[in-house]
């Protein structure tokens, strides 16, 4: 779940160093930059989409590194993107240029912060890095044990020229070279190498808070900085309203409001919220621990995919002191909206097989967001149903159904399709009917 949703990767390069006295190579590639841009040049000799077509696969595509395959594979990349990309924004492209050239030129002293963090977690894992240039959608993001970059996003600076993009691509470009990564280079690349580490992410806003915020706290106790965005300041000085409203929302599956919400056109907003309480909740689980390495090898190493191992360790951090986690948990569900009714079915009645039309009602107001699932019995049970939409008050949905006489239906109304309109997931209903003949 959810490897789309990892904020931007900013790792630099590493060489070969000496571990705790052992020899560990961590490799990094950059020549899919160098490739690129020269498939650039070619593409940039022709206005003939097939032939820079035809130039991006043979110089770019086809001899790339792995990573630029698995950095295709994570974000469904194809290689039409990179030509449109191309064509529609030149000045871009001109402009960041430069900046992605400095991605190879690599990080001083970065090997003696790892050496901090090997001491912490002797556990430690090598990472294969690459550089690459993507099609604007991400500027970094995690397969297996490849940490993939997207240097024409994650490079950038103010004076980068984005006047070619729409409204949306330009506050998400904004907002990311607002802080200059590159002056941030090196607890940024330690944030994203711990999440090299970590095996999974979070399933709620608690889990994927901790997931975060252990890398925040590690980049920490490395470095002695702290992340340069404006959460970590903003946190500490609203961390009592902060805490209460993440009481009522950590349960919550969407991460929307906590989480890569940087994009706002709001000047006032502060974005990320979720990173700085996943901080503050590890901070406490690590400033309670008698032995520290043992702190951070648990929170490392904490089964993020479970919710009841995630809640302990909430429990353990005391970071709510006073309120128990089963309180809270009991609290959320009583906040979660439910099927109030399904018109006309009736309980224990046989359904005319020429109903064309089910009503789903809600006990509060819903968000557009819908999904239906299959019931046990799969398709043969489906009764074929199709959106109409939600009603004006949004406390109930139609549906249109094609129904057979003397038929077992049964359908799914999921937690993951429905929520209400403060975003708290809907408790599934399962539906099941017979018709007469």
């Amino acid at each position: 779940m959810l490897k789309h949703l990892l904020t931007f990767c900013f790792l630099g390069l590493l060489a070969g160093h000496q571990v705790l006295g052992q020899q560990t190579k961590q490799r990094v590639f950059t020549s899919d930059i160098d490739r690129f841009w020269v498939a650039y040049d070619s593409m940039r000799t022709t206005t003939d989409s097939l032939r820079q077509l035809s130039y991006l696969n043979r110089i770019y595509i086809e001899p790339g590194t792995p990573g630029l395959r698995a950095l295709m594979e994570a974000k469904d990349y194809t290689p039409g993107e990179w030509v449109s990309a191309v064509r529609r924004y030149p000045r871009f492209w001109n402009s960041i240029r430069p900046r992605t050239l400095l991605a190879k030129s690599g990080v001083e002293g970065l090997e003696d912060y790892l050496l901090k963090f090997k001491a912490l977690y002797p556990a430690l894992r090598p990472a294969t890095i690459y550089f690459t240039i993507g099609a604007l959608r991400s500027g970094g993001t995690t397969q297996d044990s490849l940490v993939l970059i997207g240097a024409e996003v994650s490079t950038g600076t103010p004076a980068v020229d984005i006047s070619e993009f729409s409204k949306a691509t330009q506050i998400f470009l904004a907002n990311n070279y607002r802080t200059d990564p590159i002056k941030h280079i090196i607890p940024l690349n330690v944030h994203e190498y711990v999440h090299t580490q970590i095996r999974h992410y979070g399933q709620n806003v608690l889990g994927q808070a901790i997931y975060e915020g252990i890398c925040d706290l590690i980049t920490q106790l490395v470095t002695g900085k702290t992340m340069p965005y404006a959460y970590t300041s903003y946190g500490p000085q609203h961390e009592a309203a902060l805490k209460e409203r993440f009481k009522t929302e950590m349960f919550v599956p969407s991460f929307r409001n906590w989480f890569y919400n940087n994009s706002s056109e709001d000047p006032n907003h502060i974005g990320d919220l979720g990173y700085y309480m996943g901080y503050a909740i590890c901070k406490a689980y690590y400033q309670r621990a008698t032995n520290k390495q043992q702190a951070i090898r648990e929170m490392i190493e904490l089964d993020y995919t479970s919710n009841l191992a995630v809640e302990a360790f909430l429990t353990k951090s005391r970071y709510f002191s006073g309120s128990s986690v089963a309180a809270l948990r009991v609290a959320y569900e009583r906040k979660r909206p439910y099927v109030t009714q399904i018109r006309p079915l009736v309980s224990s009645q046989a359904v005319d097989a020429s109903l064309k039309e089910l009503i789903i009602e809600f006990s509060q107001p819903m968000s557009p967001y819908t999904s239906i699932d299959y019931g046990a019995g799969g398709k043969t049970t489906w009764p074929n149903l199709k959106k109409v939409g939600f009603a004006t008050d949004k406390r109930s949905i139609t549906f249109k159904v094609d129904l057979l006489p003397e038929h077992d239906y049964e359908f799914v109304v999921t937690d993951g399709g429905f929520q209400s309109e403060d975003g708290y997931p809907l408790k599934p209903y399962s539906v099941r009917f017979r018709t007469g003949k």
